[in-house]
């Protein structure tokens, strides 16, 4: 049922430093946005992956393939920065001690 509120807010921001790429999402990360999330850390050439997490609201198991994706796509070179809702659903799949996930 819409409830006439705005439209759930994404965005994905790309930066790179040399071989380091850091993707900036903001948002809901479902099954309508995941692939945009992974591919922006895809789009450019890296050696290392940074993922920041830290604005997204929203985070479901889309989402969550996508990252377990992108961590056997760079084994030892992901890092992901969770917000307090992706480390909770990462704790409920059982992810969260993955060393890919920056501690809190």
């Amino acid at each position: 049922m819409d409830q006439g509120g705005a439209a759930p807010v994404f965005s994905a921001r790309t930066e790179t430093d040399g071989d380091h790429v850091r993707v900036v999402i903001a948002g809901e990360v479902d099954m309508a946005t995941a692939d945009t999330m992974l591919q922006a850390a895809l789009r450019e050439p890296a050696g290392r992956v940074t993922l920041d997490l830290r604005g997204v609201t929203f985070f479901d198991s889309a989402a969550i393939h996508a990252v377990v994706r992108l961590s056997r796509r760079f084994p030892g070179a992901l890092t992901v920065l969770p917000s307090r809702q992706v480390r909770r659903v990462l704790e409920i799949s059982g992810l969260a001690g993955q060393g890919w996930v920056a501690p809190a």
